[in-house]
């Protein structure tokens, strides 16, 4: 009966540059949720996030973008993912209802560690959601991420390659 060895030679790979080993990775999306404010006053009051997103994919039409966004916008695109898309959309962080309720010894919703936390959550979230190959077609998602103000009135739609 005849041995069966394993091969173990190295395959032959192209000797690696410093563009390869040190330039931007071949595909890649980044976004920060970063930089909260809270604005306005009594029951007007509300906290933006700010998202930089930085990307080479080319379905998206700007490599780089900042805008701001608040809790309720999250709210919207994840509602319009799960009505869209065939997507398992990702939970939000939690609504806080009882940092809402009144005489509280603390900022409640506006307190800080409770914001960062909310951050935190929220950049999980988007990059969860934004990271999805299915997602990254759908209008909503590019609208949330690049456009300065979300028109909430649009036309559901899938983006097409550029």
């Amino acid at each position: 009966m005849a041995e069966t060895v394993a091969d173990t030679r190295r395959l032959i790979s192209k000797p690696q540059n410093l563009n390869d080993a040190y330039g931007p990775p071949s595909n890649f999306l980044e976004i920060d949720v970063s930089n909260p404010q809270t604005v306005g006053v009594g029951r007007g009051r509300f906290t933006t996030y700010e998202i930089r997103v930085k990307t080479n994919l080319p379905i998206f039409k700007l490599k780089e973008s900042t805008v701001r966004r608040r809790y309720s916008d999250f709210e919207w695109l994840r509602s319009e993912l799960e009505r869209e898309s065939k997507v398992v959309v990702p939970p939000l962080p939690g609504k806080a209802l009882l940092r809402q309720l009144p005489f509280r010894g603390d900022d409640g919703i506006f307190d800080d560690s409770f914001i960062e936390e909310r951050k935190q959550g929220l950049e999980q979230f988007i990059n969860k959601v934004a990271g999805h190959p299915l997602a990254q077609n759908e209008r909503c998602l590019h609208m949330f991420l690049q456009d300065e103000v979300i028109d909430k009135s649009y036309t559901p739609s899938k983006i097409r390659h550029a």
